[in-house]
């Protein structure tokens, strides 16, 4: 990423959150990776002014107590995300979990392949396109 703001990594998955871990470091991304386990702890990390805002936010869908839909329509609604791109990286197939996501302005819906080399094509994607893009400061 071109920004050395931090990622945020909304996902519940601690085996999928290595792997974006493992594959991010592959890439050579340097950004900081933060966590958070479900839609209302990234609520929380987003509405305190003493965390950095991300530079994007990779958001798996299928989450316990708030997921990633409940959570793009919280903080859309709250404002919380104005100028922070929010990458839907999930297992869903479902036609309407992307309607709904590119709905909420959603900057891209991305599923998570099985496969880890696949894995690391995804993130190279990501990677790629958000360094050459234009963001906000």
């Amino acid at each position: 990423m071109l920004s050395m703001k931090p990622i945020l990594l909304v996902e519940d998955d601690k085996v999928d959150t290595m792997t974006v871990k493992r594959a991010l470091k592959e890439v050579k991304v340097t950004n900081k990776l933060l966590t958070c386990s479900n839609g209302e702890e990234a609520l929380e990390y987003l509405k305190d002014a003493n965390n950095d805002r991300p530079c994007i936010i990779l958001l798996d869908l299928n989450m316990p107590k708030m997921n990633g839909i409940e959570f793009m329509r919280e903080a859309r609604k709250a404002e919380m995300l104005n100028g922070i791109p929010v990458i839907v990286l999930t297992t869903s197939k479902e036609e309407q979990d992307r309607m709904e996501s590119y709905d909420l302005c959603a900057a891209g819906y991305m599923l998570k392949p099985v496969d880890y080399r696949q894995f690391v094509e995804v993130i190279k994607a990501i990677d790629v396109y958000w360094t050459i893009s234009q963001l906000p400061e």
